[in-house]
C-alpha cells in the first residue's frame, strides 16, 4: 500500500500548515493512523496518532497546536499544524496500520515524507 503525502513547505514562525496523507488504493480495514517526524540528527518521533474510533494522542511538544483527524471513507489522515515553531522543522511521515488479508494481521505502511521548514 502506498501512502501519498502533501502539504509540506516553508512557513514563518507562528504560521500554519495542513498535511494530508492518502492511501493509493481502497483499503477496507485500517486501524491506527499517525504522523511522525524526524529532524536532522535526531530519531524519528511520534507527533500524533488516532485510532479507528477517533481517539487521539499527541506528543507533549505539539499539544494545543496540532490536530490530527481522519476520513475513513477516503482512507486519509490529516495533520493541522498551527502556531508553528522553528523546532517543528523536520521531515514528516504518515503511517497507517493496514490489515493484510494474506497474513490476517495488521502491518504498518509509511509515506515517503514531506519537508516542513519553519523559518523567518
Amino acid at each position: 500500500v502506498q501512502l501519498v503525502e502533501s502539504g509540506g513547505g516553508l512557513v514563518q514562525p507562528g504560521g500554519s500548515l495542513r498535511l494530508s496523507c492518502a492511501a493509493s488504493e481502497i483499503i477496507f480495514r485500517i486501524n491506527a493512523m499517525g504522523w511522525y517526524r524526524q529532524a536532522p540528527g535526531k530519531q524519528r518521533e511520534l507527533v500524533a496518532d488516532i485510532t479507528s474510533g477517533g481517539r487521539t494522542n499527541y506528543a507533549d511538544s505539539v499539544k494545543g497546536r496540532f490536530t490530527i483527524s481522519r476520513d475513513n471513507a477516503k482512507n486519509t489522515v490529516y495533520l493541522q499544524m498551527n502556531s508553528l515553531k522553528p523546532e517543528d522543522t523536520a521531515v514528516y511521515y504518515c503511517q497507517m496500520s493496514v490489515f493484510d488479508y494474506g497474513t490476517t494481521s495488521y502491518k504498518d505502511s509509511w509515506g515517503q515524507g514531506t519537508q516542513v521548514t519553519v523559518s523567518s
